[in-house]
């Protein structure tokens, strides 16, 4: 007899792996509590400036599932939540999600006047730090939900009152406190997805010490229109577009101290952020220092197309060190040839690290029992009835790839209700 008690389906993540998971499930009829840690939906897809093999911005499939979200009243949304435990059994799961103060209600229009009436400023966490914004703000141009957020600080400082005083629409709750919601699903699909792996950790490149050291996930804010620099690349030293930009490959990955296993979408990736330079700064010369190019299927047109061309270059060698020139702030790097066995140093006047997935798993495992791997993965082959990991916490996935994950994921978490 079918359980009409726990119908529904908790997935927990709106990146491309949730917010999949989300809109397939809920399109074939059953209700969806769509838990997100962050103030709005999207993950790391919407800190891209494009994504391939399209090279087209994140915005287009992303706008296309916010759509089917809001069309659909199945989805039931809590963002800046988190789920602290989940009990039962397949078909019958109890679980509890803690809800943190946004301090602003549905009432928000998105009209920026909290914003305009106040100066506190923090690090813009969008934009990986790199510049500042309002403390009470918009998370990015294209959020969703369309909604202000305030910082905690400023929420309880006299310039909270300001903000509230300035907001038309009464969308300003200073008061507000975190709460928890007790939910009963059926079937649970994890998507908590990845987070760049900490490259402060890696103290040879000199991450956070020379400015000109940034990483691939900071190369996309960058490049991106809505990044701290409008969409020029340019060198954080000096606010100048570089002459030379090194790409380091396997930057902490394959690495027993670090991150030992190969994210698989690195390579890719930095082939990417070349054609951005290409594009913006043709005649910027660049070198991609490599183990190993990974580029498979029809993603070796991208590896064939950039080796055409005389501004890029690759060096098979591991960078082992990075040190900076303070008069020019321009770096050199140590390297080893592997092809050769000669010992190099070469210089650049900025320099990006290809950091790998770290599955956030690794750091905030599922809260119930259930297998992970080593490395921080939900090890899917000894997983548990009802339960369904999916993208990126599961294995280092490509956003397509993500895509259909999480389709086979929802797939799982419905057959798991209806034959119950």
């Amino acid at each position: 007899m079918t359980n009409t008690m726990s119908q529904g389906i908790l997935v927990v993540g709106s990146g491309m792996s949730g917010l999949t998971a989300a809109v397939e499930a809920a399109e074939a009829g059953h209700d969806v509590y769509l838990v997100e840690k962050s103030p709005y939906l999207g993950g790391r897809v919407a800190q891209l400036h494009h994504y391939f093999p399209k090279m087209c911005p994140p915005y287009c499939g992303l706008e296309i599932n916010f759509r089917r979200i809001r069309s659909n009243p199945r989805i039931h949304i809590h963002t800046m939540a988190e789920v602290e435990k989940i009990s039962g059994t397949e078909g019958n799961f109890d679980v509890s999600v803690k809800l943190h103060p946004r301090y602003v209600n549905e009432k928000c229009t998105g009209c920026g006047k909290c914003a305009e009436a106040v100066t506190m400023t923090i690090d813009n966490p969008f934009n990986y730090n790199m510049d500042k914004i309002k403390a009470a703000y918009l998370p990015h141009d294209m959020a969703f939900p369309m909604r202000y957020v305030l910082d905690p600080a400023l929420a309880k400082s006299p310039e909270g009152q300001k903000a509230k005083e300035a907001c038309p629409y009464d969308a300003i709750e200073l008061d507000m406190e975190p709460r928890s919601v007790e939910l009963k699903v059926g079937a649970v699909v994890w998507a908590t997805g990845w987070k760049p792996y900490d490259a402060a950790n890696l103290d040879t490149y000199g991450f956070g010490t020379y400015p000109n050291v940034v990483t691939n996930v900071m190369m996309e804010r960058l490049a991106s229109w809505s990044g701290p620099t409008q969409g020029r690349i340019l060198r954080p030293s000096d606010g100048q577009p570089p002459q030379s930009i090194a790409f380091i490959q396997c930057a902490g990955s394959r690495d027993e101290n670090h991150l030992p296993f190969c994210s698989s979408i690195c390579c890719l990736a930095s082939l990417k952020q070349s054609t951005y330079v290409k594009e913006q700064l043709p005649d910027t010369e660049i070198t991609i220092y490599f183990i190993d190019i990974r580029a498979t299927d029809r993603m070796e047109a991208l590896y064939a197309e950039a080796k055409k061309n005389e501004k890029i270059r690759f060096f098979k060698g591991k960078v082992a060190k990075i040190e900076q020139d303070d008069a020019t702030k321009n770096l050199v790097m140590r390297v080893e040839n592997t092809v050769t066995g000669e010992l190099r140093e070469t210089t650049a006047e900025m320099v990006v690290l290809a950091t790998g997935m770290k599955p956030n798993t690794a750091d905030d495992p599922i809260p119930t029992s259930y297998t992970h791997d080593d490395y921080g993965f939900m090890a899917a082959q000894d997983g548990r009835p009802g339960i369904y990991a999916a993208g990126c916490c599961k294995s280092p996935l490509a956003v397509s790839e993500s895509v259909q994950d999480a389709t086979s994921a929802a797939l799982k978490a419905i057959q798991s209700i209806t034959r119950r």
